[in-house]
């Protein structure tokens, strides 16, 4: 059975109905936003936004924000993902924070889509009526911070002011990771059953009657389809503007099929960007990044792509037993291929390591290079085959041992090195598009036989 780290991962047993096509890879090495302003305030009393989260840097530097509406240092309104991975709304007018509402529950599984829900009416005599944060279906009551706004308090966001998505105030706290189903409603307060439901098996799930609803003057809905405007509102309104985002930051990993990506949280001073599938090594250190999904069974597929180089570059292609036996925890870290359930192909002269030590292959690789990986778990004896560029380096028998746990995971490790890894959505450009057999993924080269590395194939073949 595979192994998703837990949270709502989207759907992967369950028939879902309504299924997600897209969702927006936001980069915040790439300063990537986008932002709309408004002709006219809309109701700064009553409003909602409903989006889908799945979270690539963890405690970063500085905070990552969803939505935000910002005319000044002292003027602004945003919903955040905070530095200590709670998820926090905050207002502050003429220099005054008048609303600070903070979830206790921390937010740090990269493997996860998360559903938020900001519900907002300040009307209600209540205060804790006022600002409802939803998670999942679940309103949050435990809360790390709980300042409410006074009675009728108009709020900072939909004014006229720049709305950004995915930035703070333009120019600060980068949104970073992927995001689908972003809308905003003006004029009501909304639940979040009116956005998702649970299903039989108690699995929160986005609902297609989001586009039947009443959006109000500013209100907007991003699906995400059009790849050559990200920003489009499905809803008939005005455009958002994107600032540093291309067609490749458009992505099949959704809320009802959630693909691998690098995991952040199991590695070793990783570098990470584009979402989690770029991994950098600009100095003299090995960086290694693991999928956040785990195999015992079935056959995948799937491809990376070595981008940048310099001096005398190093990396090593392939997986890793769950027992990962010194493979990065040390300081400085080391490589995959140094203990004795790992194979790794080095890039230097086509080798594989396995047990920190080298065995003739197949080719050695570089810069434009693609190598294919076939990870098959099915066969009698479990193996995995590596192409260069699809021209098959033979099969590699995976190594066994009393200390093994049968879970294996994608691995590569960099040394001045610059690896693109394609789990089925890429970051870099494809000029082919191959899928796998059931329709799913784009690749450069066929599957072989191969299946991506997503829910929906996890449910079938995993």
């Amino acid at each position: 059975m595979p192994l998703i780290l837990p949270g709502n991962v989207g759907s992967a047993t369950a028939a879902t109905g309504f299924n997600v096509a897209n969702s927006v890879r936001m980069n915040a090495a790439d300063s990537a936003k986008m932002t709309i302003d408004f002709s006219g305030a809309g109701n700064q009393k009553k409003f909602t936004i409903s989006c889908w989260v799945k979270r690539a840097k963890i405690t970063p530097d500085a905070s990552q924000t969803i939505l935000s509406n910002y005319a000044d240092v002292n003027n602004f309104c945003n919903l955040t993902l905070s530095t200590g991975d709670t998820l926090d709304f905050v207002n502050r007018d003429g220099g005054t924070f008048n609303t600070n509402i903070g979830t206790s529950r921390l937010f740090r599984d990269p493997s996860a889509w998360y559903h938020v829900v900001l519900s907002v009416d300040t009307t209600q005599g209540t205060d804790t009526n006022r600002i409802k944060i939803y998670v999942n279906g679940v309103h949050e009551t435990s809360l790390s911070s709980s300042t409410y706004p006074d009675q009728n308090t108009d709020l900072k966001f939909n004014t006229t002011a720049t709305t950004n998505f995915g930035s703070w105030s333009g120019s600060a706290q980068y949104a970073d990771g992927y995001y689908s189903e972003l809308v905003f409603i003006d004029n009501a307060q909304l639940a979040a059953d009116q956005f998702g439901e649970f299903d039989d098996s108690g699995i929160w799930k986005p609902l297609e009657s989001v586009a039947d609803l009443t959006f109000g003057t500013n209100g907007f809905y991003l699906d995400f389809k059009d790849s050559g405007n990200l920003g489009n509102d499905a809803n008939g309104g005005t455009d958002l503007t994107e600032v540093n985002l291309a067609a490749t930051d458009q992505s099949t990993d959704t809320c009802t099929n959630n693909h691998a990506i690098g995991n952040p949280l199991l590695n070793y001073n990783p570098q990470l960007t584009e979402g989690n599938l770029v991994l950098t090594s600009s100095g003299t250190a090995w960086k290694n990044s693991m999928s956040t999904i785990g195999l015992s069974s079935g056959k995948w597929y799937h491809e990376v792509k070595i981008t940048a180089e310099s001096g005398v570059p190093y990396g090593l292609i392939g997986v890793t037993d769950s027992y990962h036996p010194n493979s990065w925890g040390a300081s400085p870290p080391n490589y995959l291929g140094i203990g004795a359930l790992q194979i790794g192909y080095f890039n230097n002269n086509g080798t594989y390591y396995k047990s920190d030590t080298q065995n003739s292959y197949g080719a050695s690789f570089t810069v434009n290079d693609i190598i294919g990986v076939l990870l098959d778990l099915d066969a009698g004896t479990p193996t995995i085959k590596f192409y260069k560029n699809d021209a098959d380096q033979g099969s590699i028998n995976l190594p066994t041992s009393s200390n093994s746990t049968g879970l294996w995971f994608f691995m590569h490790s960099v040394y001045i090195q610059t690896m693109s890894v394609n789990y089925g959505s890429p970051a870099h450009a494809i000029s082919s598009g191959n899928t796998d057999g059931d329709g799913f993924g784009n690749f450069e080269f066929a599957t072989k036989g191969g299946y991506t590395l997503n829910t929906k194939n996890l449910a079938e073949y995993g």
